[in-house]
């Protein structure tokens, strides 16, 4: 008989635990040992949902949690919480771990590593970030502490520094909890993965619910009082009060750990796998935000963290990890996202990312309806296409409007992730009926508007 195999997993999120439930169901306790150490104190929940708990959307944090340690237990993973990875040694196959309450330490062996880290918010190296009262988002327990300090400390002014999706959706849940709230950012537009024309019917909605928007200032430090809370975020122009600050810089792979290991990261600072999930490093693979993924458009290397990669590359190890055989094709960028009343989306490039892959791009914007133009309900959208010159082939979409509007950035998705032109797109076969969309779907429109942008200018280079 095999000697039972150990399977050790870093952090017990979204990659981390569906790589571990995968290999269980592939092979059993007898077979092989799967321990999982979280230094958090939640596993297995839903980060996107952060905003939505803090803006009390979501009142309850169970609501949150997909699976507790104890349903994982049941399931013959060993989960341990309140446990961090602070060495790993690939030479002797252990992992040094830490009791995060009790600080004793002890190594941990392994026959595969999954290494599962996440993303850790970006801080400014600047005056002040560490202050009490300037939070990050990223894990549940930020979540947690902002929500504490919204009710225990009673603040009235917010100040959110960066207008990517986690900083708007931020600014929004502190507007919700009756905050006067400003929002600051280097960028002369929020959500920078749009291009400007998109970009700035979100700030008019930003506007429009009370957020004060300061863009292109450099935040140049955070003010104290003598007990070491945040009072105030100074710009290059202004100073502005503020009882809580919310960081939402984005986030970076958090491969610190897996660095100083000698596993090899690449140059988006993401951990750099094959297909399978494997990392360069024997028996040790990973995924998640962690890792950087290849970009069906471009073909270069990203590391966008969302829990939909996540959770299909921590399968894909899973599944390789437990005898079977399955690969990650790579990822094309679409996220969607509601801000206030409007919904934004995008998939593949935007103009500026176009450009610098190299590609030469035609774009147009359409505006239309969500429903039938006589349908109760029915409100206007902009839709932009961004294709390959002389191809057509579609290179990038994005979607601004209202309700029922950003959903249908998944057929320009599929459109683009089959490497569709224009042209072949007008023929889509959309579902059609007045409460979903007029007879004419946004996306047909915007795909007849962009194949003649495509035909127009073939003539111009006859």
């Amino acid at each position: 008989m095999a000697a039972r195999e150990r399977l050790l997993v870093i952090g017990a999120d979204a990659a981390g635990m569906s790589a571990a439930s995968q290999a269980r169901r592939r092979r059993g306790a007898g077979e092989l040992e799967i321990l999982a150490v979280e230094r958090g104190h939640h596993a297995s929940y839903s980060a996107c949902g952060i905003p939505y708990f803090v803006g009390g959307v979501v009142e309850e944090l169970d609501k949150l949690i997909a699976r507790t340690p104890a349903e994982f237990r049941d399931r013959d993973i060993d989960l341990r919480m309140r446990t961090e990875a602070v060495e790993i040694d690939l030479d002797g196959a252990r992992v040094r771990v830490r009791d995060v309450e009790g600080g004793g330490e002890r190594w941990e062996s392994y026959d595969h590593l999954m290494v599962a880290t996440g993303a850790v918010p970006v801080r400014p190296g600047l005056p002040g970030a560490d202050a009490k009262g300037v939070h990050g988002v990223q894990i549940l327990d930020d979540g947690v502490a902002i929500r504490r300090a919204l009710e225990q400390g009673e603040p009235r002014r917010a100040v959110v520094v960066g207008g990517g999706y986690i900083g708007l959706e931020m600014a929004e849940a502190m507007v919700m909890q009756g905050l006067e709230v400003s929002l600051v950012d280097l960028a002369d537009q929020p959500m920078q993965t749009l291009d400007p024309d998109m970009g700035a019917i979100i700030a008019d909605a930003m506007r429009d619910i009370g957020v004060k928007l300061y863009l292109g200032e450099p935040v140049e430090g955070f003010e104290t009082s003598p007990d070491g809370h945040v009072t105030a975020v100074r710009t290059g122009r202004r100073t502005l009060p503020a009882d809580l600050v919310v960081l939402g810089l984005g986030v970076r792979p958090n491969t610190g750990l897996a660095r100083a290991a000698g596993i090899e990261t690449g140059p988006t600072g993401g951990i750099v796998t094959d297909r399978r999930m494997r990392t360069r490093a024997e028996r040790v693979w990973a995924a998640g935000d962690c890792v950087e993924s290849r970009h069906l458009v471009s073909g270069g290397p990203v590391a966008i963290p969302l829990g939909t990669h996540a959770n299909k590359q921590g399968r894909v190890a899973g599944i390789n990890l437990g005898g079977g055989y399955a690969t990650f094709p790579g990822v094309a960028g679409t996220a969607v996202a509601k801000i206030c009343k409007v919904e934004v989306a995008r998939t593949g490039l935007n103009e500026s990312e176009a450009a610098a892959a190299g590609f030469a791009s035609l774009s147009v914007v359409v505006e239309s309806t969500t429903r039938a133009g006589y349908h109760p309900g029915a409100t206007t959208m902009k839709t932009k296409l961004i294709v390959e010159r002389r191809s057509g082939r579609l290179l990038g979409a994005q979607i601004v409007g209202e309700e029922n509007a950003a959903k249908r950035v998944d057929g320009l998705a599929i459109a683009l992730w089959n490497g569709m032109t224009a042209e072949e797109m007008t023929g889509l076969d959309l579902g059609y009926a007045p409460p979903f969309a007029p007879v004419w779907d946004p996306v047909l429109i915007a795909a007849r508007k962009a194949a003649d942008a495509v035909e127009e200018d073939m003539r111009a280079w006859s």
